[in-house]
């Protein structure tokens, strides 16, 4: 005789206490959503309101079109222009440094590498992004202008867009690198299969099967890393210097958005001045070329995006 085992039910005050526990965690999950977007929001806010009497003196126009910008001399002048070639040059190299080395790494990492090899070599490059930024600085202004820059270009000055760019480009390679080949790990293994089935060779599989099939996330980590090099304040402000220069020249010392508001923030300029307000104008530009990279790189994303079952 078969004894039938009774199937034993939660009793009520356990099924209200488990509600009551996932209703505190909701709760909490919410308040951090809610916390993020109001922190964003309060930014926005900041910037505009700040902003807004710099706008009353200055007009939009000139601010975005001028090429003196010296709002701290006797001559003052408030064209942006200076400062946003030299953020915009200084990121486009850095992604000239950051974007084939990253890709190589990740595609060694991806499809080369053991499994061992790997374990080892992921996390060492990863170390590159938790070095303070402050050192990838001084690493420019001492070694890489001095002893590597200064051997190729002789009259290399002390301060240079060019040893800035290089260290940004280092500091930014493990985002292009790991976010790149975590977008190739996800390519299913069947494409390979089917690639060599056809008689590919690895390298064959490699940049023509897995990285266009990995296009979307590769494409996102980039544009995320030259939005961290447009954002990027310490490594400009020591290596390339705080001279307001309009030049696409990178052996030229030129001052980025990020180390202007760095200088007017030491606590010379008085608060409330119209030269204090030019630090929310500048960062105010800075916020919408973020937010239009971000912009960008969600609209790839939906674009490019492979969808694998």
């Amino acid at each position: 005789m078969t004894r039938v085992s009774r199937v034993r039910r939660p009793k009520a005050f356990d099924v209200r206490l488990r509600r009551g526990r996932e209703a505190i965690i909701y709760a909490t999950l919410l308040l951090c959503a809610i916390v993020s977007v109001l922190t964003t929001f309060a930014i926005v806010v900041v910037l505009i309101e700040e902003s807004s009497s710099f706008f009353r003196d200055v007009s939009i126009v000139d601010f975005l079109t001028g090429t003196e910008w010296t709002p701290l001399f006797t001559n003052k002048q408030y064209g942006v222009l200076p400062l946003l070639c030299a953020t915009l040059l200084m990121s486009f190299l850095a992604m000239m440094v950051a974007v084939p080395l990253g890709l190589a790494a990740a595609i060694y990492l991806s499809e080369y590498a053991p499994s061992s090899v790997r374990a080892v070599l992921k996390p060492i490059l990863e170390l590159l992004a938790g070095i303070p930024t402050v050192v990838y600085g001084y690493f420019a202004l001492t070694f890489l202008t001095p002893d590597v820059l200064k051997r190729i270009f002789v009259d290399l000055g002390p301060f240079n867009a060019l040893a800035a760019s290089i260290a940004m480009g280092i500091m930014i390679l493990p985002l292009v690198s790991s976010l790149s080949e975590d977008a190739m790990r996800a390519v299913p293994q069947s494409l390979r299969e089917g690639a060599y089935g056809l008689g590919a060779n690895r390298f064959e599989v490699a940049t023509r099967v897995v990285v266009p099939g990995a296009l979307s996330g590769i494409m996102a980590a980039c544009i995320l890393a030259i939005s961290r090099a447009v954002g990027e304040t310490m490594i400009v402000a020591i290596a390339a210097g705080n001279q307001v220069n309009l030049s696409w020249n990178p052996l030229e010392g030129m001052q980025a958005m990020t180390a202007y508001i760095v200088q007017v923030s030491l606590g010379d300029t008085p608060r409330g001045t119209l030269e204090y307000s030019t630090i929310f104008a500048v960062g105010l530009v800075l916020f919408v070329a973020t937010l239009l990279l971000n912009v960008a790189a969600q609209w790839l994303l939906s674009r490019f995006r492979e969808v694998y079952e």
